[in-house]
């Protein structure tokens, strides 16, 4: 989930409360806050604890709120996922340790110690193109022996190693990439961990629904309908970026502000973004029709009062 922002960078939390609930009464069976999407490495520990007890509040159980991102050094990682526990998350999502660039025995135990550390369930978090690395088959095979290490959301892509680990270990398997996401249900994963989901959960509940009842028509259909608004949110600038400016133009939250490093997207790609979803049709649960972002307002980024993430 994005994490809506004031124009001045602060955490919308009226903003943050109803996507919430628009997201879990459109379909979606879990929230997962504070991920790359939430904008996690510029919130503080404070508001990443914040969407937890939120996310709990809004939910009243109609939904999962897992905790996303986590840290590059483990022991602020353990204490992050401990208190996310303690706000009452159901789970928690660990991202490979980016920019250190660990050896795979410093990643499974960097996973071993956090999933040692707390008693919810586990899901990794493959995506190399932001971490550096990957986690190999090997590694995978070896975290699935922890009782607490349930699940992966897999961003890497590799679908024929998704379906040897699914054949060789009990892992759930989450779409990590939204194009994947059919794909992957069709191998035996699970679901999606998504950004188009932001925009449109609808769909995305069918073809799960879809394909659990053996329905790969509907599943394709849903899928062919998508293609055009999961172009328009990942391919042009961070998906974090696009979402926020399509869902401000739909009138769901009230400003595109992302934190720097991000900023909004320039006039080009603007414009390269708003030609992809006028192809969008038929899509459930989205209009377009009153489609209306502010360039202006989502242009640059902005700076918090409160700096940084801190323990």
């Amino acid at each position: 989930m994005v994490t809506p922002m004031t124009f001045e960078g602060e955490v919308d939390w009226p903003g943050v409360e109803s996507l919430m609930d628009t997201l879990i009464s459109h379909g979606a069976d879990g929230l997962v806050v504070t991920g790359t999407t939430g904008e996690t490495s510029t919130l503080t520990d404070a508001e990443k604890i914040q969407l937890v007890t939120t996310g709990k509040s809004v939910s009243s159980g109609r939904a999962k709120i897992i905790t996303g991102g986590g840290s590059n050094e483990t022991a602020h990682a353990i204490e992050l996922y401990k208190a996310s526990e303690k706000a009452g998350a159901d789970g928690v999502m660990i991202v490979t340790p980016y920019y250190n660039k660990p050896t795979q025995a410093g990643v499974l135990t960097h996973f071993r110690m956090i999933s040692d550390a707390t008693d919810l369930p586990v899901i990794l978090y493959d995506i190399p193109g932001r971490s550096g690395i990957e986690i190999t088959y090997d590694t995978l095979l070896r975290a699935a022996k922890h009782p607490n290490i349930v699940a992966v959301k897999d961003a890497k892509g590799d679908l024929s190693e998704v379906s040897r680990v699914m054949n060789n270990t009990d892992l759930i398997y989450f779409a990590g990439d939204d194009a994947n996401a059919l794909p992957t249900l069709a191998i035996g994963g699970a679901g999606l961990i998504g950004v188009t989901a932001n925009i449109a959960p609808e769909p995305y509940r069918l073809m799960v629904d879809a394909v659990n009842a053996g329905d790969l028509h509907t599943a394709t259909a849903q899928h062919k309908l998508l293609e055009p608004l999961v172009r328009a949110t990942m391919t042009h600038v961070p998906g974090t970026v696009a979402t926020k400016y399509i869902l401000q133009g739909l009138g769901r939250i009230g400003s595109a502000r992302v934190r720097l490093p991000l900023v909004g997207p320039e006039e080009s790609e603007a414009a390269i973004i708003e030609n992809d979803i006028a192809l969008v049709h038929g899509v459930p649960g989205v209009d377009f029709s009153n489609f209306r972002p502010d360039r202006n307002a989502a242009a640059g980024g902005a700076l918090p009062k409160v700096a940084g993430t801190t323990r």
